[in-house]
């Protein structure tokens, strides 16, 4: 079947399914992002009246796609992760040290796969104990489905570009989640930085599908990053306290390399 066809077929089968596409960029979009695994994973999603609009691009990167939706007229965040492109061999190295997930082997499909659910994993983890996170809704082979953080169809800014009044306030509400994060939903986020925490009114922490069990085996170094990054970052407008002292408040040891 050629591009025009499968084009075609995927504008006919997505207005078959009633959904609303509100933004014709989504079509430029297609075959790049909405490769065979995909619709099958859209066309469950929306089959189980989960997706009732598709919207623009919220954010584009190697690993995945966000793209703005509705579900029942509530704002949604679809991210799809991409099986070309993403980094399988990234991916793998965490999952193979998480024991929730240590099981999984094999083709690219089958981590991307594992990975999308070990996002919701995590950020239903996150979410039960009150940690601000997109709430997780739904997922299905590669792509999740999860709260949309914004408003309108707007995205909350990462906290790079947020304006914030008090930025000591911000640093310690973030080092609370880290906390609460490592001590109550058992996970730290190895990937923590000013790009990965949307700012409105309060931090929110994104992008979880990294995330480990603090039983991994490379969980004290990804910790030890993440509080590296947030120091590195928030040194540019607010006293810090020493990494060491804040990974002793966390998880109540200091630094020692694998």
């Amino acid at each position: 079947m050629g591009h025009d066809e499968e084009h075609e077929r995927f504008d006919r089968d997505i207005e078959a399914m009633g959904i609303r596409v509100k933004d014709a960029n989504l079509m430029k979009v297609r075959a790049d992002v909405f490769d065979e695994v995909t619709l099958i994973a859209l066309y469950k999603l929306v089959h189980k009246k989960l997706i009732s609009v598709i919207g623009g691009p919220i954010s584009t990167g190697k690993e995945a796609n966000v793209f703005y939706g509705e579900h029942d007229g509530r704002g949604i965040a679809i991210k799809i992760y991409r099986i070309q492109t993403a980094n399988f061999k990234a991916m793998t190295e965490y999952l193979a040290g998480d024991r929730r997930f240590a099981s999984v082997r094999g083709s690219r499909k089958g981590i991307i796969f594992a990975w999308t659910k070990k996002e919701y994993s995590n950020l239903a983890r996150a979410h039960d104990v009150g940690i601000p996170v997109p709430e997780p809704l739904a997922f299905d082979r590669n792509i999740l489905l999860m709260e949309f953080l914004g408003e309108g169809e707007t995205p909350y800014p990462q906290l790079r570009n947020a304006e914030i009044e008090d930025y000591g306030a911000v640093y310690r509400q973030i080092l609370d989640y880290v906390e609460r994060l490592y001590r109550e939903a058992r996970l730290v986020h190895a990937d923590l930085s000013e790009y990965n925490i949307l700012y409105h009114e309060k931090p929110y922490l994104i992008d979880m599908g990294q995330a480990v069990t603090p039983d991994h085996p490379r969980a004290p170094v990804f910790l030890i990053r993440d509080i590296k990054n947030l120091n590195r970052y928030f040194s540019r407008y607010c006293d810090v306290p020493d990494e060491e002292e804040v990974l002793r408040a966390i998880a109540g040891t200091g630094h020692r390399e694998p």
